[in-house]
Protein backbone atom coordinates (compact mmCIF):
# COMPACT_ATOMS: atom_id res chain seq x y z
CA UNK A 1 0.00 0.00 0.00
CA UNK A 2 1.16 3.18 -1.17
CA UNK A 3 1.45 6.22 1.89
CA UNK A 4 1.03 9.27 1.40
CA UNK A 5 2.75 12.15 3.38
CA UNK A 6 2.00 15.17 4.32
CA UNK A 7 4.92 16.63 2.70
CA UNK A 8 4.07 14.93 -0.77
CA UNK A 9 0.49 16.39 -0.48
CA UNK A 10 1.96 19.85 0.38
CA UNK A 11 4.33 19.30 -2.62
CA UNK A 12 1.82 17.87 -4.77
CA UNK A 13 -0.81 21.09 -4.46
CA UNK A 14 2.20 23.36 -5.09
CA UNK A 15 2.49 20.92 -8.60
CA UNK A 16 -1.16 21.65 -9.40
CA UNK A 17 -1.09 25.19 -8.23
CA UNK A 18 1.92 25.76 -10.56
CA UNK A 19 0.75 24.12 -13.95
CA UNK A 20 -2.68 25.90 -12.93
CA UNK A 21 -0.99 29.49 -13.23
CA UNK A 22 1.50 28.43 -16.23
CA UNK A 23 -1.37 27.31 -18.18
CA UNK A 24 -3.56 30.12 -17.71
CA UNK A 25 -0.87 32.77 -17.96
CA UNK A 26 -0.97 34.57 -21.42
CA UNK A 27 1.42 33.14 -24.02
CA UNK A 28 2.73 34.46 -27.35
CA UNK A 29 4.92 33.22 -29.95
CA UNK A 30 7.26 35.02 -32.27
CA UNK A 31 8.95 33.61 -35.40
CA UNK A 32 11.84 34.99 -36.82
CA UNK A 33 13.36 34.07 -40.20
CA UNK A 34 15.99 35.06 -42.39
CA UNK A 35 14.56 34.69 -45.97
CA UNK A 36 17.37 34.89 -48.31
CA UNK A 37 17.07 37.76 -50.89
CA UNK A 38 12.94 37.59 -50.50
CA UNK A 39 11.85 39.91 -52.72
CA UNK A 40 10.54 38.91 -56.83
CA UNK A 41 13.02 35.59 -57.32
CA UNK A 42 10.49 34.07 -54.79
CA UNK A 43 7.64 32.18 -56.69
CA UNK A 44 3.92 32.05 -55.84
CA UNK A 45 4.42 28.60 -54.44
CA UNK A 46 7.31 29.38 -52.10
CA UNK A 47 5.43 32.02 -50.59
CA UNK A 48 3.06 29.98 -49.89
CA UNK A 49 4.67 27.28 -48.65
CA UNK A 50 6.34 30.20 -46.19
CA UNK A 51 2.50 31.11 -45.17
CA UNK A 52 2.07 27.68 -43.98
CA UNK A 53 5.07 27.11 -42.21
CA UNK A 54 4.40 30.34 -39.97
CA UNK A 55 1.00 30.94 -39.78
CA UNK A 56 0.91 29.64 -36.06
CA UNK A 57 2.64 32.38 -35.19
CA UNK A 58 1.36 36.00 -33.50
CA UNK A 59 4.54 37.87 -34.95
CA UNK A 60 6.68 37.00 -37.58
CA UNK A 61 10.05 38.85 -38.26
CA UNK A 62 11.53 38.83 -41.36
CA UNK A 63 15.72 39.81 -42.54
CA UNK A 64 17.02 39.76 -46.23
CA UNK A 65 14.24 41.93 -47.73
CA UNK A 66 15.85 43.01 -50.36
CA UNK A 67 16.09 46.44 -51.36
CA UNK A 68 15.42 46.93 -54.76
CA UNK A 69 12.00 46.34 -56.40
CA UNK A 70 10.37 43.00 -55.48
CA UNK A 71 11.02 43.07 -51.99
CA UNK A 72 8.39 45.04 -50.25
CA UNK A 73 5.89 43.86 -52.61
CA UNK A 74 6.96 40.37 -51.54
CA UNK A 75 5.87 40.85 -47.93
CA UNK A 76 2.99 42.07 -49.54
CA UNK A 77 1.97 39.03 -50.96
CA UNK A 78 3.10 37.13 -47.98
CA UNK A 79 0.56 39.00 -45.81
CA UNK A 80 -2.12 38.39 -48.52
CA UNK A 81 -1.51 34.62 -48.53
CA UNK A 82 -1.38 34.57 -44.50
CA UNK A 83 -5.06 36.39 -44.74
CA UNK A 84 -5.93 33.88 -46.59
CA UNK A 85 -5.20 30.84 -43.42
CA UNK A 86 -7.71 32.09 -41.15
CA UNK A 87 -6.72 34.65 -39.19
CA UNK A 88 -6.14 38.61 -39.94
CA UNK A 89 -2.58 39.98 -40.39
CA UNK A 90 -1.00 43.02 -40.65
CA UNK A 91 2.85 44.37 -41.48
CA UNK A 92 5.37 46.86 -41.67
CA UNK A 93 8.31 47.15 -44.04
CA UNK A 94 11.30 49.17 -42.97
CA UNK A 95 12.67 51.81 -45.28
CA UNK A 96 16.32 50.67 -46.65
CA UNK A 97 18.76 50.41 -44.13
CA UNK A 98 21.72 52.83 -44.42
CA UNK A 99 24.72 50.22 -45.13
CA UNK A 100 27.30 52.17 -47.13
CA UNK A 101 27.64 49.28 -49.71
CA UNK A 102 24.63 49.14 -52.17
CA UNK A 103 25.03 45.52 -52.59
CA UNK A 104 24.54 44.86 -48.40
CA UNK A 105 21.40 47.19 -48.15
CA UNK A 106 18.07 45.14 -47.13
CA UNK A 107 15.35 45.94 -45.55
CA UNK A 108 13.11 43.95 -42.39
CA UNK A 109 9.72 43.04 -41.73
CA UNK A 110 7.17 42.52 -39.40
CA UNK A 111 4.01 40.65 -39.71
CA UNK A 112 1.61 40.45 -37.03
CA UNK A 113 -1.87 38.97 -35.88
CA UNK A 114 -4.26 41.75 -35.61
CA UNK A 115 -6.56 40.01 -32.93
CA UNK A 116 -3.21 39.36 -30.75
CA UNK A 117 -1.52 42.24 -30.69
CA UNK A 118 -1.25 46.00 -31.47
CA UNK A 119 1.13 48.42 -33.06
CA UNK A 120 2.07 50.87 -30.12
CA UNK A 121 3.52 53.12 -32.33
CA UNK A 122 5.31 53.48 -36.21
CA UNK A 123 8.37 50.70 -36.18
CA UNK A 124 11.67 52.46 -36.58
CA UNK A 125 15.14 51.64 -37.39
CA UNK A 126 18.07 52.38 -34.91
CA UNK A 127 19.50 55.59 -35.22
CA UNK A 128 22.16 56.28 -33.13
CA UNK A 129 24.44 53.63 -33.98
CA UNK A 130 23.84 53.28 -38.10
CA UNK A 131 26.69 54.49 -38.72
CA UNK A 132 28.75 51.36 -36.57
CA UNK A 133 26.11 48.37 -37.56
CA UNK A 134 25.59 47.64 -41.65
CA UNK A 135 22.14 47.29 -41.87
CA UNK A 136 21.00 48.68 -38.25
CA UNK A 137 18.38 46.54 -36.17
CA UNK A 138 14.31 47.43 -36.98
CA UNK A 139 12.37 47.97 -33.75
CA UNK A 140 8.76 47.76 -33.05
CA UNK A 141 6.56 47.97 -29.86
CA UNK A 142 3.96 45.88 -29.74
CA UNK A 143 1.07 46.05 -27.00
CA UNK A 144 -0.46 42.52 -25.53
CA UNK A 145 -2.80 42.40 -22.42
CA UNK A 146 -1.84 45.82 -21.71
CA UNK A 147 1.57 45.13 -21.84
CA UNK A 148 4.64 46.36 -24.17
CA UNK A 149 7.30 44.63 -25.49
CA UNK A 150 9.37 45.24 -28.51
CA UNK A 151 11.44 43.28 -30.99
CA UNK A 152 14.28 44.00 -32.12
CA UNK A 153 14.93 42.70 -36.01
CA UNK A 154 18.42 42.38 -36.88
CA UNK A 155 20.52 40.99 -40.19
CA UNK A 156 24.51 41.03 -39.42
CA UNK A 157 27.00 41.21 -41.97
CA UNK A 158 28.66 37.98 -43.01
CA UNK A 159 31.21 36.24 -40.85
CA UNK A 160 34.17 36.98 -43.39
CA UNK A 161 33.08 40.20 -42.48
CA UNK A 162 33.05 39.80 -38.47
CA UNK A 163 29.88 40.40 -37.17
CA UNK A 164 31.32 40.41 -33.91
CA UNK A 165 32.54 44.05 -34.77
CA UNK A 166 28.71 45.45 -35.16
CA UNK A 167 27.14 43.35 -32.51
CA UNK A 168 29.24 44.98 -29.66
CA UNK A 169 27.40 47.57 -29.81
CA UNK A 170 23.87 45.99 -29.12
CA UNK A 171 25.08 46.14 -25.30
CA UNK A 172 24.20 49.43 -25.62
CA UNK A 173 21.04 49.77 -26.87
CA UNK A 174 18.89 48.63 -23.31
CA UNK A 175 20.12 51.97 -22.20
CA UNK A 176 19.18 53.58 -24.93
CA UNK A 177 16.08 52.46 -24.95
CA UNK A 178 15.59 52.00 -21.15
CA UNK A 179 11.56 51.88 -21.53
CA UNK A 180 11.30 49.08 -23.43
CA UNK A 181 11.28 45.59 -22.99
CA UNK A 182 13.69 44.36 -25.98
CA UNK A 183 13.74 40.76 -27.34
CA UNK A 184 16.36 41.10 -30.58
CA UNK A 185 16.53 38.78 -33.01
CA UNK A 186 17.23 37.49 -36.52
CA UNK A 187 20.76 36.03 -37.48
CA UNK A 188 23.83 37.13 -36.01
CA UNK A 189 26.06 35.67 -38.37
CA UNK A 190 27.65 34.24 -35.09
CA UNK A 191 26.91 31.54 -32.34
CA UNK A 192 25.75 32.65 -28.88
CA UNK A 193 29.02 31.37 -27.30
CA UNK A 194 30.59 34.13 -29.02
CA UNK A 195 32.11 36.83 -26.25
CA UNK A 196 30.50 39.31 -27.57
CA UNK A 197 27.37 38.88 -26.48
CA UNK A 198 28.67 38.30 -22.95
CA UNK A 199 27.67 41.74 -21.79
CA UNK A 200 24.19 41.42 -23.08
CA UNK A 201 24.15 38.00 -21.09
CA UNK A 202 25.54 39.87 -17.61
CA UNK A 203 22.79 42.37 -18.01
CA UNK A 204 20.27 39.87 -18.53
CA UNK A 205 19.64 38.73 -21.77
CA UNK A 206 19.80 35.22 -22.65
CA UNK A 207 19.46 33.51 -26.19
CA UNK A 208 16.61 31.08 -26.61
CA UNK A 209 18.64 28.64 -28.50
CA UNK A 210 22.29 27.12 -26.85
CA UNK A 211 24.14 24.45 -29.50
CA UNK A 212 21.25 24.90 -32.21
CA UNK A 213 22.13 25.58 -35.59
CA UNK A 214 20.04 27.36 -37.88
CA UNK A 215 21.43 27.49 -41.30
CA UNK A 216 21.44 24.91 -44.25
CA UNK A 217 24.10 23.38 -45.37
CA UNK A 218 24.53 22.72 -49.44
CA UNK A 219 23.67 19.38 -48.85
CA UNK A 220 22.71 16.85 -46.01
CA UNK A 221 25.33 14.09 -44.80
CA UNK A 222 24.28 11.73 -42.80
CA UNK A 223 21.03 13.39 -42.16
CA UNK A 224 22.85 16.46 -41.17
CA UNK A 225 21.66 19.18 -42.89
CA UNK A 226 22.39 22.12 -40.74
CA UNK A 227 25.65 23.96 -40.76
CA UNK A 228 25.98 26.89 -38.32
CA UNK A 229 24.60 28.68 -35.30
CA UNK A 230 23.74 31.76 -36.60
CA UNK A 231 20.02 32.75 -35.63
CA UNK A 232 18.96 33.63 -32.31
CA UNK A 233 16.79 36.02 -30.17
CA UNK A 234 18.00 37.57 -26.69
CA UNK A 235 15.08 38.31 -24.02
CA UNK A 236 15.51 40.03 -20.62
CA UNK A 237 14.67 37.21 -17.89
CA UNK A 238 13.58 39.67 -15.57
CA UNK A 239 10.84 41.04 -17.74
CA UNK A 240 9.69 37.30 -19.79
CA UNK A 241 9.77 34.14 -18.90
CA UNK A 242 10.62 31.49 -21.03
CA UNK A 243 8.22 28.96 -21.91
CA UNK A 244 9.39 27.46 -25.19
CA UNK A 245 11.71 27.66 -28.26
CA UNK A 246 13.00 25.64 -30.88
CA UNK A 247 13.58 25.89 -35.00
CA UNK A 248 10.76 24.85 -37.88
CA UNK A 249 12.76 22.22 -39.79
CA UNK A 250 10.63 22.85 -43.27
CA UNK A 251 13.63 21.46 -45.50
CA UNK A 252 12.06 17.79 -44.54
CA UNK A 253 9.52 18.72 -46.77
CA UNK A 254 11.83 18.56 -49.27
CA UNK A 255 12.72 14.96 -48.55
CA UNK A 256 16.04 16.84 -47.21
CA UNK A 257 16.80 17.71 -51.19
CA UNK A 258 18.34 21.01 -49.82
CA UNK A 259 19.00 22.67 -53.23
CA UNK A 260 15.05 22.33 -53.28
CA UNK A 261 14.86 23.41 -49.92
CA UNK A 262 16.86 26.52 -50.50
CA UNK A 263 15.26 28.23 -52.95
CA UNK A 264 13.28 28.90 -50.07
CA UNK A 265 16.07 30.19 -47.31
CA UNK A 266 19.62 29.04 -46.80
CA UNK A 267 18.06 29.50 -43.53
CA UNK A 268 15.49 27.55 -40.38
CA UNK A 269 12.55 29.59 -38.88
CA UNK A 270 13.32 29.68 -35.05
CA UNK A 271 10.25 30.29 -32.72
CA UNK A 272 10.00 31.95 -29.29
CA UNK A 273 7.05 30.91 -26.99
CA UNK A 274 6.67 33.25 -23.59
CA UNK A 275 4.65 35.13 -21.06
CA UNK A 276 5.50 38.33 -20.08
CA UNK A 277 5.97 39.14 -16.47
Amino acid sequence: MLYITAAMKKFFLLYISFIAVISVKPQLTVCSWNLENFGKSKTDSAIEFIADEIKDYDIVVIQEVVAGYGGAQAVAKLNTALNNKGFKWDYEVSNITTAKNPDEKERYAFLWKTSKVKLAAKPWLEVKYNEEICREPFFATFIYKNKQFTMAGFHAVPKAKQPETEIKYFKFLPEEYPDKNLIFCGDFNCPQSNTVFSPLKKSGYQPILVLQKTSLKEKCINNDCLASEYDNMFYSNSKITFIKSGIIPFYQHFNCDLKKARKVSDHVPIFFEFSLN
